[in-house]
C-alpha cells in the first residue's frame, strides 16, 4: 500500500523542521521528502556546524549564510529536488514494470496453490509484492542515504541503514496483509461500495497505529529517555511553558531522542494522543541550542497540542483518504476493464489487481502533494506564532531567540536560503527558514497594544 502510507506518514507528528530526503527521515518525523547534482564534500561528520552554546547568541536579522556554506545549502536543496521527482517517476515505472511483466499474476498463482484460505493467500501474495515493489524504488533510496552521508547530515552507516529499511519493510509488510486482505474482502462482497467500506474499515486500524506508535514503533528505530533524566534543569524550564499555558503535558511525557547516532540534523516533534502523546527533543538539537532557545523550539510543539493540530490534521487526512479510496475505485476499474487481461489480471476482486491500485495511488499523493503541505504550512505557522507568544515574557526578547533557533537550524539543516516558488508551493511542508526567522524578528503585537493571537 506504497501509495496509502505515503498519506499517512504525515499522520502521527508534527515536526519543527522541514527536513529529511529519501531514507534519512527517521519514524515519526514529518519532513520535506526530496532529493539532486554531484555534491559538495560535507565537512566530517564529527564536526556540526555548531557546538552547545552557553547564552544567547548574537542579533539575527535575517536567514544568512557564510558564502560557502551558502552554496553548499543551494546546490543540496537543489539535488534534493530533483532527487523528489526522480523518485516519484522511478516508483511509477517500477509499478509498471511490474504489472507489465505480470509479477503480480505470478504471486498469485503461489498464494492460491498454497491454500484456499483467503487469509493465507494475503499473507503469502502481499509481503512477495510489496517487497519487490520497494526493493525495485531502492536505488533513490539508497542514493538519498549517500546525499545526506556526503554532506554531512546523516552519521549512519549502511549496515544500520538497512536495518532500518528491514524493520520497516516487516512493519509494512504486517500492516498490509491485514488492509489487503480487508479489501479484497470488501471488492468481493460490495464491488460498487468497498471503497467507502475499506475507509471506514481502516480509519479506526490506522488510529490504532498513530496512538501505540510512540510505544511500540517508534522505539525500534531509536532510544528515547525522559528529558527529566539527565536534563533536570532543562525540563523544569520546559514546564514553566507548560504552566503558562495551561497545559498538561507532565515532565514524564518529555522524551529525548538519540538522533546523534545516525544524524547531524535538529529536529524535535509531537507525537501520539490520550496517553500516548509525548514531545520529543533530538538530543542533537539539545545540543546545539542553548536552553532558551529549546525553550522556544518546545514552545512550537506545545502550540501543536495547544491548537489541536493532531486532531485536525487527523480529520483532514481522513477526508482525504476518504476520497482517494473514492478516486482509487474509479480509476482502478477503468484500468481493469481496458488493460486488465492483457496484464493477468482477472478483475478487481483480483489479488493481482494491486499493482493497478498502488500506481493511482502514487499518482493520487504526488497530485495531492501541494494541497497535503499547505495545509501543513499553515498548522506549522501557526505553531511558531503561538511559540513566540507563549515564550514571551519568559525569556528575553522571544522574537529575537526564536530567530536564533531558526538560523540554527537552518545553518545546520542546510535549509535552502532562496526555495523556488514551485518547489515552496509543492514540496514544502514548513514555510521557508527565511520566512520564519522574518516572522520571528517583526512579530509584537504587544508594541502596539494589539491582542496576541493564542495566548491571552
Amino acid at each position: 500500500m506504497a501509495g496509502l502510507f505515503v498519506v499517512l506518514s504525515a499522520w502521527p507528528t508534527r515536526s519543527l523542521a522541514a527536513r529529511g530526503g529519501p531514507g534519512s527521515a527517521p519514524p515519526g518525523a514529518s519532513g520535506l521528502a526530496i532529493l539532486g547534482d554531484a555534491p559538495i564534500p560535507a565537512a566530517s561528520a564529527e564536526s556540526p556546524a555548531r557546538t552547545a552554546p552557553e547564552g544567547p547568541d548574537k542579533a539575527v536579522t535575517a536567514y544568512t549564510l557564510a558564502p560557502e556554506l551558502y552554496a553548499k545549502a543551494r546546490n543540496f536543496s537543489k539535488i534534493r529536488y530533483r532527487l523528489y521527482l526522480i523518485d516519484f517517476v522511478w516508483s511509477v515505472v517500477a509499478l509498471l514494470l511490474i504489472l507489465r511483466a505480470r509479477i503480480a499474476p505470478k504471486f498469485r498463482d503461489v498464494a492460491e496453490r498454497f491454500s484456499r484460505n483467503r487469509f493465507l493467500q494475503a499473507a503469502i501474495f502481499t509481503p512477495a509484492l510489496l517487497i519487490t515493489v520497494d526493493v525495485l524504488q531502492l536505488p533513490p533510496g539508497i542514493y538519498g542515504q549517500w546525499l545526506s552521508r556526503a554532506y554531512g547530515l546523516s552519521v549512519q552507516g549502511w549496515k544500520s541503514w538497512a536495518r532500518d529499511w528491514a524493520v520497516g519493510e516487516l512493519l509494512a509488510g504486517a500492516l498490509g496483509i491485514l488492509l489487503v486482505w480487508i479489501l479484497n474482502a470488501l471488492i468481493r462482497r460490495t464491488a460498487r461500495r468497498w471503497w467507502f467500506y475499506f475507509w471506514m474499515a481502516t480509519l479506526p486500524i490506522l488510529i490504532f497505529i498513530l496512538f501505540i506508535s510512540p510505544w511500540v514503533i517508534d522505539p525500534l528505530f531509536y532510544k528515547f529517555e525522559p528529558l527529566q533524566f539527565h536534563r533536570a534543569e532543562l525540563a523544569a524550564k520546559l514546564e514553566q511553558v507548560v504552566q503558562r499555558g495551561g497545559m498538561n503535558i507532565p515532565v514524564d511525557r518529555m522524551y529525548e531522542m538519540n538522533a546523534s547516532t545516525k544524524v547531524n540534523e535538529l529536529n524535535a516533534y509531537v507525537t501520539g494522543f490520550g496517553a500516548s502523546k509525548r514531545v520529543v527533543v533530538w538530543d542533537t538539537t539539545i545540543a546545539k541550542m542553548n536552553p532558551q532557545q529549546i525553550t522556544a523550539v518546545f514552545g512550537h510543539e506545545m502550540g501543536h497540542y495547544v491548537l489541536y493540530h493532531i486532531p485536525k490534521g487527523m480529520a483532514f487526512f481522513a477526508l482525504l483518504l476518504l476520497l482517494f479510496s473514492y478516486v482509487a475505485w474509479r480509476a482502478s476499474a477503468n484500468i481493469i476493464q481496458a488493460r486488465g487481461a492483457g496484464l493477468g489480471v482477472r478483475g478487481e476482486q483480483d489479488w493481482a489487481s494491486l499493482p493497478v491500485f498502488l500506481l493511482v495511488l502514487t499518482l493520487l499523493a504526488f497530485l495531492a502533494s501541494p494541497i497535503v503541505n499547505g495545509f501543513t504550512r499553515v498548522q506549522e505557522h501557526h505553531a511558531d506564532i503561538y511559540a513566540l507568544e507563549i515564550t514571551h515574557g519568559l525569556t528575553p526578547d522571544s522574537g529575537e531567540v526564536a530567530a536564533q533557533m531558526f538560523q540554527i537550524l537552518g545553518e545546520v539543516d542546510l535549509s535552502d536560503p532562496d526555495p523556488p516558488a514551485l518547489a515552496r508551493f509543492w514540496l514544502y511542508s514548513h514555510p521557508p527558514i527565511g520566512e520564519r526567522v522574518d516572522f520571528a524578528i517583526h512579530y509584537d503585537p504587544w508594541a502596539n497594544g494589539a491582542s496576541a493571537q493564542f495566548v491571552k
